[in-house]
């Protein structure tokens, strides 16, 4: 067989070849943008030629502070394809992290969105490594900003050629790509991605998502959150329509009149956009769902009854995945299997309701916590997800404690608490941290938070351990009642909807009601949160 690198530069100029007019389309808050993969092309080819200008070499860091848009596109391609590697930054992390990061993978040059420029502002002092600023602008103006020195996107790239000669005799094991998890505790760890790894993962993704060149993709996923999932690379790879929504994602009304204007077949987002989306929907929300073939949910798990009220009211079928910024990050998806097509739909839900069965490519076990051995693919006996594969990390950059804890024998351990089907489905019961030993049997805070959620006044549900002199541990469940639920729920009636749902020393003996629950900056339930107020109030009052 040739020796011939895997790159992503292959897929760039594929799409721009084969598949020209196609297109790519941003949405703003003032209007639409498109343009072909071909127009795509000549300003990705322009961007390198800038970053050459500027003095971007070999394994540079050149960081993105944006939304989804299409120069945002240009950065995922550009940066890695002149061999430089493009570092994604969370809008959504603290000052602090956000520091630590930039100055940890030393950053050159920092691309940020007109939108969020004034974030970077109380920050620029203290950053170490950070040379220019570029503003990545739809509107053309320069906004009012003390970042220094600055300069517009399309300025910067304006007057470079159109045609750059992307070096192709390069090691497939580069990096191109560094993305840093949102840390809960301590700081946040970087993630450093091949462009081996990310061809490869293109290549298992489309397949295991059934990613169609016919399809046109909505990205939801941020794109500075494990590579949106890698779609974007899929989608370029195989020719797709792509829309960037921007600042549209937390607009329930314009979300579904972009499915419905743009043709969307797919699209890919966390829970709190799904839940957001279903509430506009039971609330009469227009739209119109008939070019979407699936949904995909993934960072965190999927009410049931929230799939089930998709599927059976409004026709859409909604897929969880599962990874993480150490994956690249898919890892199962939960598709049913071609037998499985003669079973009912609430069968089908079921299935869709799991995590998935591990995607071609990848070696996934279950490790039981107490034995330390592989645990049964029984559907009951938990384990520690562990992971190996080509797209796998293999340890954090510039960080070798925290390697040495998640990164063992050659495999990823993930944190993550499952079952597994004998069919291979992955059933995720918790994280390490959040299991809920109570007398000494484990309680899952995930199946309790998406059984409390099927009750009609809860619009959200988490659930963390409460210290107990009798049990050790007991279940403390935080609810965030619907709106016109707020003054008429009450504990008694959650604990006697749960009678029938869980096991009875499941269901908690402490309820409290809040206005919101704290997420993470990637829309997770941050439990530390939690943890630091609620339980501190609660033994507060009980005098500890």
């Amino acid at each position: 067989m040739m020796n011939y690198p895997l790159l992503l530069t292959n897929f760039m100029q594929h799409a721009a070849k084969y598949y020209p007019g196609k297109e790519i389309v941003s949405v703003y808050g003032n209007g639409t943008f498109r343009y072909t993969y071909a127009d795509w092309y000549k300003r990705t080819s322009q961007l390198a030629g800038a970053l050459r200008s500027l003095g971007i070499k070999k394994g540079d860091r050149v960081a993105s502070f944006s939304l989804n848009n299409h120069r945002h596109l240009e950065l995922y391609f550009g940066v890695p394809c002149m061999g430089a590697v493009l570092h994604t930054l969370n809008i959504r992390l603290s000052a602090e992290h956000l520091v630590y990061i930039i100055n940890h993978a030393e950053d050159r040059i920092l691309f940020i969105d007109e939108d969020v420029y004034f974030l970077i502002e109380p920050i620029k002092d203290q950053l170490k490594t950070v040379e220019k600023y570029v503003i990545l602008s739809q509107s053309g103006v320069m906004p009012a900003t003390t970042l220094s020195p600055v300069v517009l996107y399309d300025d910067l790239i304006k007057e470079c050629p159109e045609a750059y000669e992307f070096p192709v005799d390069r090691d497939e094991n580069e990096p191109c790509l560094i993305c840093y998890t949102s840390a809960t505790t301590g700081d946040p760890k970087g993630v450093v991605y091949s462009h081996r790894g990310l061809v490869l993962h293109s290549f298992a993704s489309s397949v295991a998502l059934g990613v169609q060149e016919k399809d046109c993709a909505l990205h939801i996923v941020p794109m500075f959150h494990a590579n949106a999932w890698g779609v974007p690379f899929a989608c370029t790879m195989r020719g797709m329509k792509q829309v960037l929504p921007g600042r549209q994602i937390l607009d329930m009304g314009s979300l579904c009149r972009i499915i419905a204007e743009e043709k969307v077949a797919l699209s890919f987002g966390v829970p709190t956009i799904w839940i957001m989306l279903h509430n506009y929907l039971e609330n009469g929300g227009e739209h119109d769902f008939s070019s979407i073939r699936q949904l995909f949910s993934g960072g965190s798990a999927m009410p049931r009854h929230l799939i089930e009220s998709f599927e059976k009211k409004y026709g859409v079928i909604i897929a969880q995945g599962y990874g993480s910024t150490e994956t690249s990050p898919l890892v199962t998806v939960s598709v049913p299997k071609s037998y499985m097509e003669t079973m009912s739909v609430d069968e089908k839900i079921d299935i869709r309701t799991t995590a998935g069965m591990p995607v071609a490519g990848l070696d996934v076990k279950l490790i039981n916590m107490e034995t330390g051995k592989e645990a049964r693919m029984d559907g009951k006996e938990m384990g520690e997800v562990l992971v190996r594969g080509p797209w796998i990390a293999s340890e954090y950059y510039k960080d070798p404690k925290q390697s040495a804890i998640s990164f063992r024998d050659g495999w990823f351990h993930t944190g993550d608490i499952g079952i597994m089907s004998k069919e291979g489905y992955v059933s995720l019961v918790d994280r390490t941290k959040d299991l809920i030993k109570s007398a000494g049997e484990w309680i899952s805070s995930i199946d309790l938070e998406n059984a409390i959620m099927g009750f009609h006044k809860v619009m959200e549900a988490a659930v963390i351990a409460l210290p107990d002199d009798k049990w050790l541990e007991r279940p403390l469940a935080c609810i965030v009642p619907k709106p016109d639920a707020a003054q008429t729920i009450t504990k008694e009636e959650i604990q006697d909807y749960l009678k029938d749902k869980v096991a009875k020393w499941w269901i908690p003996d402490e309820i409290v009601f809040l206005a919101e629950i704290p997420k993470t900056s990637v829309g997770k339930f941050n439990k530390k949160k939690l943890r630091e107020t609620v339980i501190s109030d609660i033994l507060q009052k009980r005098g500890k």
